[in-house]
């Protein structure tokens, strides 16, 4: 289950207004790149024969460095064809395939010709970019040359995570390029001041990422301390809908996605699950009211209208409830997987979670197996994995919600795209029922006897840090018999047992 976080966001520009003093240092450091920039050309170039058709030499990446490098300096000197020159630099500076010296010409190149245009492929491209020495590269550059224009640019891009890469957020070239614009003991007072005199609408991306880079730099007082002091930008709408939620719900949120999540249920059109979701917390007591996040409000307004009993149970009772359930005959067995290979421990059962898991879990957990218990919703649930186990072109997923007259109900959702049978690409009309559902799910239905796949892939809990929501994986077993595990971000995941067609 996977939803690609994109940062081609439209509502955002990427830019905010550079320092005079800053905007002169970077003028001259362009000039210095582009007398560079001639000399390197000529050096390169001056003893081959330029190509007929320098655009297709940019555009084959099995040219020589040598002959790409003629073909750049070809290139700015054919006036004709200038725009379809810019276009073949600015694909050189993300496609695969380039070396990472013929990069950097281009990348010169067009921050003499065209210093917009080198702008904005980075602001697009430098968050998503996979080749990581070039990436590197591109950072030190930008810091080299005193760009601070580009530190949006950079904020988005640190804020991209990347596995494996660097062993401490402080190596992220992002960081360190930041660090050298606006001084290494300044990065969060600028994330600061982005996030506050940014554009409310046009910038929400980068205001986002601001506070997902705050927070990362142990900043969450600061912020609640923003949120609590209604005098700044009392008509900013984007801190309104979070102070709302902080104030109403209890909620901070922690991610670009909650934040998203929290300015969605502001919307009139879920105005009523607000109220609703307000009166559910209100009425918790004041150590269970600190706990709630985001992804509790859809358990807690289910609860509320469904099984109010649930809500005044404290977390001990709530746990006795899923482990009666799981020695019972009714929730068939646990199937634990061999994460062999894979670093860290993988915890799949109640027993080993039993501790770490909040109220919150313990209640959508709950929900869950009443869910299950309910015959027509282990009907509706075979009827999708049949299909999905027929279908090699995606899994099938979806949101699990209650209906208007209080039932529980499965609402399937198309996949974004299709291609893999391994994977569920979940679109914004998932997100958009998710807000106020009470899970999202999935199904692992390739064979019937998919036993060694039932559990949440390290794909499934990538997407559960991101989305920061509850969900279910719904994996065949055999013919008759499907396994459910509830998972969250943090890595958390509880085998529920097995529920017969």
């Amino acid at each position: 289950m996977r939803r690609t976080d994109s940062v081609n966001d439209p509502h955002s520009s990427g830019r905010t207004a550079p320092r005079a003093q800053a905007g002169s240092t970077a003028a001259a450091a362009r000039c210095a790149a582009a007398g560079a920039l001639a000399f390197a050309l000529a050096g390169c170039g001056s003893t081959a024969r330029p190509p007929a058709d320098p655009i297709a030499v940019l555009a084959d990446t099995d040219s020589t460095p040598a002959r790409m490098r003629t073909a750049i300096e070809a290139g700015a000197l054919d006036t004709e064809n200038r725009e379809a020159y810019i276009q073949a630099l600015r694909r050189m500076l993300h496609a695969p395939g380039y070396p990472t010296a013929v990069r950097v010409l281009a990348f010169e190149q067009l921050a003499e010709i065209d210093p917009e245009a080198l702008r904005r492929t980075l602001e697009l491209q430098l968050p998503r970019m996979e080749m990581l020495e070039w990436r590197t590269r591109v950072c030190q550059m930008i810091a080299e040359r005193g760009w601070v224009e580009y530190a949006p640019t950079l904020v988005r891009a640190w804020a991209f995570p990347i596995a494996g890469w660097v062993e401490k957020d402080s190596d992220r070239p992002e960081r360190k390029a930041l660090e050298a614009l606006v001084g290494s003991d300044r990065v969060a007072d600028y994330l600061f001041q982005t996030l506050v005199e940014a554009d409310g609408v046009a910038q929400q991306n980068l205001r986002t990422r601001c506070w997902e880079m705050l927070l990362r730099l142990d900043q969450r007082e600061r912020l609640a301390t923003l949120l609590r002091d209604h005098a700044v930008k009392p008509g900013d709408l984007f801190l309104a809908d979070l102070r709302a939620g902080v104030a109403e719900l209890g909620v901070f949120p922690a991610t670009r996605e909650e934040i998203l999540w929290v300015r969605k249920l502001r919307e009139p059109a879920r105005s009523g699950f607000w109220s609703e979701a307000r009166g559910a917390v209100a009425a918790l007591p004041p150590d269970r009211r600190a706990t709630v996040e985001l992804r509790d409000l859809g358990a807690l307004v289910a609860a509320q209208r469904h099984r109010p009993e649930l809500l005044a149970m404290p977390a001990a009772d709530l746990d006795a409830r899923i482990d009666a359930w799981l020695r019972s005959p009714e929730s068939g067995r646990v199937v634990t997987i061999d994460f062999e290979g894979w670093p860290g421990r993988y915890r799949q059962t109640l027993r080993e979670w039993r501790g770490e898991l909040t109220w919150g879990d313990l209640l959508a957990m709950n929900l869950a197996i009443d869910a299950l218990r309910v015959p027509q919703v282990r009907a509706h649930l075979f009827e999708i994995a049949e299909r999905d186990l027929k279908d090699r072109t995606t899994e099938y997923g979806g949101v699990i919600r209650l209906d208007e007259a209080g039932r529980y109900e499965i609402v399937e959702v198309p996949p974004r795209m299709r291609g893999n049978d391994e994977r569920y690409n979940a679109p914004q009309e998932l997100f958009d029922l998710g807000y106020t559902a009470i899970f999202h799910f999935h199904l692992h239905a390739t064979r019937y006897d998919n036993a060694r796949y039932a559990a949440p892939a390290q794909g499934d809990m990538q997407y559960a840090d991101s989305t920061r929501a509850n969900a279910l994986v719904f994996t065949f077993i055999d013919r008759g018999t499907l396994n459910v595990d509830f998972y969250r971000h943090g890595g958390v995941s509880v085998d529920l047992g097995s529920i017969a067609r």
